[in-house]
């Protein structure tokens, strides 16, 4: 098997991983910011651990992976308060489709920020992929289900923007290291929901069982194996490919949410979820490129 067809698998298990994310977050039954608080929390022994092996192989984190891993925190900890929120107004499953929107901000920030030019084909998708929003949104649909849906747009738009953000902060200040980074990025992202709790309403600090439990479990599979498992990828792929890879996430959630946890959204919601994920997967895709000998032969012809 090719490097590159390594690095794509591991993305490929990263994403099942952490699809598991937001079914878990609905089974601890805790308000989204005690979720997200201790979702970080419960990772941070494993993630120092894991940084410490890293340290002693490869040295220190550099300084400036360091503060970009701090900053990414932060951004990490705005992405799951806002979807954490998203998944109590709209389920776990659309939840995780609206935020996964991040694909095209990374792929049109990545092109300013590290020359990966998008395609003609991700222009033309980015209309149609919020359409899919508003269909997800409830606007012209009585059966829409989840709480309070166009909250949950709103909530899951901003998850996004926070992801996006975060996804190019780590494969900017990543390097060749998956442990350290993260490890500074939990650690940050631990005190900054514990900071910004009172604003997102309000989390409770003292564990209660078994919905700690869930948190448990979400803290050591999503949060540290599967975000690991990310993190290690994101410096060696086009971070678009990396976006596109992580669309596996929202289709798997959906259907564990409606197993799992009986989820049923409307036909035109499901609807949305089909044209956000085809959307997307057109608009991600590049078209290859000519070998160098049929461009020598089209040019002379």
């Amino acid at each position: 098997m090719s490097a590159h067809r390594r690095i794509v698998l591991i993305a490929i298990v990263g994403a099942l991983i952490i699809s598991a994310s937001a079914p878990l977050v609905r089974l601890s039954g805790v308000s989204p910011a005690t979720s997200a608080l201790f979702r970080c929390a419960y990772a941070v022994p494993p993630m120092l651990l894991l940084a410490w092996l890293e340290r002693r192989r490869l040295g220190p984190l550099p300084f400036k992976g360091a503060l970009a891993a701090w900053a990414a925190g932060v951004l990490f900890a705005l992405d799951l308060l806002f979807w954490h929120h998203a998944i109590d107004y709209v389920g776990a499953g659309l939840a995780t489709v609206l935020g996964n929107l991040q694909v095209f901000i990374v792929a049109f920030a990545a092109w300013g920020l590290f020359g990966e030019r998008p395609s003609r084909r991700l222009v033309i998708s980015t209309p149609v992929v919020f359409a899919g929003v508003v269909l997800i949104s409830g606007m012209f649909d009585s059966a829409a289900y989840g709480s309070d849906p166009a909250m949950g747009v709103w909530a899951g738009v901003a998850t996004s923007l926070s992801y996006a953000a975060f996804l190019l902060l780590m494969k900017r200040g990543g390097a060749d290291r998956a442990a350290g980074p993260l490890a500074h990025a939990t650690v940050v992202a631990t005190l900054t929901i514990a900071l910004l709790s009172p604003v997102f309403g309000g989390a409770d600090f003292v564990p209660e069982w078994p919905a700690h439990g869930w948190l448990l479990l979400l803290a050591l599979g999503p949060q540290v194996v599967g975000w690991s498992l990310i993190t290690f990828t994101l410096p060696r792929q086009p971070a678009a490919l990396t976006a596109l890879l992580l669309l596996i996430q929202p289709m798997t959630t959906v259907a564990l949410s409606a197993v799992v946890l009986g989820e049923r959204p409307s036909p035109l919601q499901l609807a949305g979820c089909a044209v956000i994920v085809l959307g997307v997967l057109y608009g991600s895709r590049r078209r290859p490129e000519p070998a160098p000998a049929e461009r020598t032969e089209s040019s002379v012809t």
